[in-house]
């Protein structure tokens, strides 16, 4: 069952780690460090556990974005901020826009606290082997306030998630491009919002397409095959399983209980309609469904 729970965990923290990249708060803090735009401020707050990495650290750990995007922003803005700052400017955003969005009484009030020592149980017993970025945000400090200790717990382990989601499609012979046409097809992320956003030109695509056409994955429609929705499930399924060590140290009843508090939390923050249609995320659950902004899928898809 800890597979089934590593779903139904990331299904309720992504999207109360996503408020990093979608709240007003975030860019305002990363705007507040002179950071220019917002590529510099997402690479530069996400990154900064690492330190003051290269540009090519980062496309390498963050995995799906060309290496042009990532270098227009690092090592650029180690020249703005340092990375200290940097982590101190988002740990000052998720406590504005935490407190905002769940209200002064909820972040200060007792099930938040609980959620917060889940978390953090689940996220310190994480085993980081291999896992570069859940690493580094698994080695810094505990902070003081609840709120902002649940959100770094959290997104502990959503990075435990995503470098493990990385080493399987390493494993399934899945570069960038060829992941997010996979994801597209889908039907879990605009395959527009992926390409422009993660600033991959026409021409890439249309090869990853052809590749995993050649591989008799995609038809000529782009839609999945049998086998490209077979293995497009087998990624999923064994992202879960690599996900699941956390949730087995922390507990079955535990890891139930911390989805049960997470779960009003990830609703509040998906019926602002902050996490855009088509999201590169991937958020397609129950609890996606019921938001404004899936609402609107075929509407604007703007966003980080």
């Amino acid at each position: 069952m800890a597979d089934v729970l590593a779903r139904a965990l990331w299904e309720r923290y992504e999207p109360v780690h996503g408020l990093v990249y979608f709240a007003p708060e975030a860019r305002r803090a990363a705007d507040g460090l002179g950071l220019r735009g917002f590529w510099m401020g997402y690479f530069a707050l996400r990154a900064a556990p690492l330190g003051a990495v290269s540009a090519p650290v980062v496309t390498s750990s963050f995995y799906v974005f060309h290496p042009d995007r990532v270098a227009r922003a690092l090592p650029d803005a180690w020249r703005y901020a340092d990375p200290a700052d940097a982590l101190a400017a988002r740990q000052e955003a998720m406590d504005a826009a935490m407190s905002r969005l769940f209200g002064r009484d909820a972040v200060t009030g007792p099930q938040l606290a609980e959620a917060a020592d889940l978390a953090w149980r689940a996220a310190t017993a994480a085993d980081t082997a291999g896992r570069v970025l859940a690493a580094a945000n698994q080695a810094l400090d505990r902070p003081r306030q609840p709120h902002v200790r649940l959100w770094q717990a959290l997104t502990t382990l959503r990075e435990h998630r995503g470098d493990g989601h990385v080493a399987v499609l390493v494993a399934h012979g899945l570069g960038p491009v060829a992941a997010m046409v996979l994801k597209a097809a889908a039907g879990e992320s605009d395959a527009t919002l992926l390409r422009e956003t993660r600033k991959w030109d026409p021409a890439a695509w249309q090869a990853a397409e052809e590749g995993l056409r050649e591989r008799g994955w995609l038809g000529e429609d782009g839609a999945l095959t049998a086998a490209g929705a077979a293995l497009h499930a087998d990624v999923e399924a064994r992202t879960d399983a690599v996900a699941e060590q956390p949730w087995t140290a922390l507990g079955a009843d535990a890891a139930a209980r911390l989805a049960d508090l997470l779960e009003p939390l990830a609703k509040a923050v998906l019926h602002t309609g902050l996490v855009p249609a088509g999201n590169p995320v991937g958020l397609t659950g129950a609890l996606w469904a019921s938001s404004p902004a899936a609402a609107t899928a075929d509407g604007d898809t703007t966003g980080a």
